[in-house]
């Protein structure tokens, strides 16, 4: 969540994380907390390209940030994923009861 607190948008969750080198920042943040610098060690883009995918990651609630003098230390923790985790649990169950009930009714046809 953007600082340490907010709300996740789950539609803002899946445009932050499509993109494959904000969901490789954010898995490398779920490991450790890092700066911008440090970061922009880690992958092949530009300081300000990294600013840009770490202010993305912030926008859809996924990162928290600590100061510490004058440097910013960015983390993200897996929790703030619930929200889209249950919605994709609940598609899981409508699905599977769906499927559930086709096979029925193709049992009940086919008899």
């Amino acid at each position: 969540m953007n600082s340490e607190a907010g709300s996740v948008s789950i539609d803002g969750v899946l445009r932050a994380l499509a993109d494959p080198t904000r969901r490789q920042l954010y898995e490398r943040l779920v490991r450790s907390e890092a700066s911008i610098a440090r970061l922009t060690e880690q992958v092949p883009i530009s300081q300000p390209a990294v600013s840009q995918h770490i202010a993305a990651l912030r926008a859809a609630g996924l990162l928290r940030e600590r100061r510490q003098g004058r440097s910013t230390f960015y983390r993200a923790d897996p929790k703030d994923l619930s929200p889209l985790i249950d919605w994709i649990a609940r598609q899981d169950a409508f699905w599977r009861d769906a499927l559930v009930r086709l096979d029925t009714l193709l049992s009940e046809e086919d008899q």
